[in-house]
């Protein structure tokens, strides 16, 4: 039974009605904030006052049955009417297709997710972003029992970190999976293909996803990207509506990164875009 006070107060429960509304697609923390005056009376409010008592109400995620018509590859599958979803947080290699070139581990990770989805029953929770450019549903994706098949790629080494701001509801939980996969040597952290090379070699590999090490000089910025900057031919460049997840950029400095990531060339220069601190290591 609630206490009695609560009973009495409209204000608490408008406030309870507002963070179960807004709680839609995330494990949502929302604060509220008990206050008892000088009569003994107790309210409650959004908003803090003196003395205030802080409070957290959480509310659980909400997530919706699916069927799976088929699975495209390692992060993408196909719901029955065509739909398809792709998975939030993970990049898994590449299956040969009349565009791409096969890479070393797609396969491999297009079959275990088919033997655990394909035909069957799962359900899709949706973060802060609901499309990527290609149209495509964004989604992280639970069998019925609850297993996160989003995480489970990544413990198993079968894909690698892919965190796109402002999707980061499961960031942490998706770090330490891959973390798990790269102590363990597990799937691509063993393939020699993956394995970091000097960010003076970036010339001969600028196709899929690559580990690169290098000791950035120093910091340039203009009004979209803040670099971290080589030399005169190689960046790191992190969109500045992204630097508040990053630590100060400056500290980058002189020190031993691996970057992770995929290369883009501009005639003979390179760069490389990074979306999360978890794909700049300090060594």
């Amino acid at each position: 039974m609630l206490p009695t006070d609560m009973f009495y107060n409209k204000r608490f429960y408008r406030v309870i009605g507002l963070l179960l509304l807004i709680a839609a697609p995330a494990l949502f923390a929302g604060t509220i904030y008990r206050n008892v005056d000088e009569r003994g009376r107790v309210t409650y409010s959004d908003t803090p006052s003196a003395g205030a008592q802080q409070m957290q109400i959480r509310t659980q995620v909400q997530r919706r049955l699916y069927q799976v018509d088929k699975v495209y590859d390692g992060d993408t599958i196909t719901l029955e009417g065509g739909k398809q979803i792709r998975l939030l947080g993970v990049n898994t290699p590449e299956i040969e297709s009349r565009v791409r070139s096969e890479e070393s581990g797609g396969v491999a990770a297009k079959k275990w997710l088919q033997n655990l989805l394909q035909g069957k029953e799962v359900f899709l929770e949706f973060d802060q972003e609901k499309k990527d450019k290609y149209k495509r549903q964004l989604a992280y994706v639970f069998l019925p029992d609850g297993k996160h098949i989003n995480l489970a790629l990544l413990e198993n080494g079968l894909g690698t970190l892919s965190i796109v701001p402002p999707n980061l509801r499961y960031a942490d939980k998706l770090i330490q999976a891959q973390q798990h996969a790269e102590k363990k040597k597990l799937g691509v952290w063993a393939m020699p293909e993956y394995q970091p090379r000097p960010i003076t070699q970036i010339a001969g590999h600028t196709k899929g996803w690559q580990r690169f090490t290098g000791s950035p000089v120093t910091v340039k910025t203009n009004k979209k990207y803040t670099r971290l900057i080589f030399n005169d031919k190689v960046d790191v460049r992190i969109d500045n509506s992204n630097l508040k997840l990053f630590p100060e950029i400056s500290a980058y400095v002189g020190k031993s990164l691996e970057i992770r990531g995929w290369v883009a060339r501009s005639k003979d220069r390179y760069s490389i875009l990074v979306q999360h601190p978890s794909s700049l290591v300090v060594q």
